[in-house]
């Protein structure tokens, strides 16, 4: 039986870095993953130019049942440190918006730049490779492999969430921590569109494509400014996936489709200078004729010229441009969503060094675990902090 220090399962972005780190440290590690290629998701990213990181990475950004568990390795490898690798690779990149920070040319690149990582840390790397069973031993871990059985002292679960399962994506990760004693938390797509109830889908159906900036807001209080995206099947954009993350079955979310406008002002500004024009000429300055129609048609606005308008009417329809509420009829799924929220419950787990608690030996990275960022790089940040400190425990472990 083939032996090595660590086996890391998964060679998405947190198991390719730890991999990597760990290697690079004195480990003799196994990568294994059951596609053709590693960092397949890395590649889909960003609209295949991966958002590797956030400028503006904190705490406040992560979604989990204990807030405070992501601090200490967003602590101990912040940004800034993910950042000095991209440069040491000269990897040209941009920041586009709200700190978000890309590649100028490739997702492709970052992918390589973990495969040459992983190469300094002369790891072993086994792709195709399927997991059939693991099992306790006394210095650690067996895995059968199809065709093969290897053992480790430390095992890295790496294997990632439910989204996009036409990445491979499988809830092998969660099964390993119930097989070990450790809890794992319900699990739902976030960073996800939303669908729509079916009167309310086919009358927006003219809007597929029309995107407009707006603040999103959720029963909890929780907001988000900038962009909706309206689709075929229902409402997209950064905004609304933000928003999804926050969002409970059956609740309602706010939209200020106007947020940086004092409409009253405005309107009351263009009846002076304008009382015979329409309102839906009116509105149609600062928003798509056609979701002004759309609007009309929902009964949201009068069809009236300004001077028409009743003061009654006008606040009414002050509310609902900023505050359009919208019920979704649910989410697309894990076959869109960017991550999935929830996963193996942190109690069960160290913050310092991602170890569970009851298993030495067994470590949970990434998106397995409850920790889920907003979009904009963050869940890559949490992959690069969680992996790194857990190559740090591994290697002091003994490597």
């Amino acid at each position: 039986m083939e032996q090595f220090d660590v086996v890391v399962i998964g060679a998405g972005a947190a198991g390719m870095f730890c991999a990597a780190q760990a290697g690079q440290l004195g480990c003799r590690v196994l990568l294994l993953d059951n596609g053709k290629k590693p960092g397949r998701k890395i590649l889909m990213s960003g609209g295949g130019r991966c958002n590797f990181t956030n400028m503006y990475v904190e705490p406040a950004a992560y979604l989990s049942n204990n807030p405070h568990f992501c601090k200490s390795a967003l602590a101990r490898y912040t940004q800034w440190d993910f950042i000095d690798l991209i440069n040491r690779y000269g990897i040209a990149y941009h920041e586009k918006t709200l700190g978000q920070l890309f590649c100028d040319d490739s997702a492709q690149q970052v992918v390589d730049l973990l495969v040459k990582e992983c190469e300094l840390g002369q790891v072993t790397v086994r792709l195709r490779s399927e997991v059939l069973s693991v099992e306790k031993s006394d210095t650690g871990f067996e895995l059968a492999l199809n065709g093969e059985k290897v053992s480790a002292r430390s095992l890295v679960v790496a294997s990632g969430g439910l989204s996009m399962p036409g990445l491979g994506a499988s809830p092998f990760g969660y099964k390993l921590a119930e097989q070990f004693g450790l809890n794992v938390l319900p699990t739902r797509a976030a960073l996800v569109p939303f669908t729509l109830h079916k009167p309310l889908l086919e009358q927006s159906q003219t809007l597929s494509g029309v995107s407009v900036p707006a603040v999103v807001t959720a029963e909890n209080g929780t907001h988000f400014r900038e962009s909706i995206l309206f689709t075929h099947r229902g409402l997209s954009g950064p905004a609304i996936l933000q928003i999804s993350s926050y969002w409970q079955p059956g609740e309602f979310v706010s939209v200020n489709l106007l947020p940086a406008l004092d409409l009253l002002g405005f309107l009351n500004e263009q009846r002076q200078a304008h009382p015979n024009q329409s309102l839906k000429n009116t509105l149609a300055l600062h928003l798509p004729k056609r979701l002004v129609e759309f609007l009309q048609a929902l009964g949201q606005l009068p069809e009236a010229t300004l001077k028409q308008l009743t003061p009654a009417q006008q606040a009414a329809l002050v509310e609902n441009l900023q505050n359009w509420r919208v019920q979704p009829n649910g989410t697309e799924g894990y076959r869109t969503a960017e991550v999935t929220l929830g996963g193996v419950d942190t109690k069960a787990l160290s913050s310092k060094t991602m170890e569970a608690n009851s298993v030495p030996g067994l470590y949970f990275i990434g998106e397995v675990v409850d920790v889920t960022g907003w979009l904009g790089g963050y869940n890559f940040q949490w992959a690069w902090s969680s992996a790194w400190a857990c190559a740090q425990a591994v290697a002091v472990q003994g490597g």
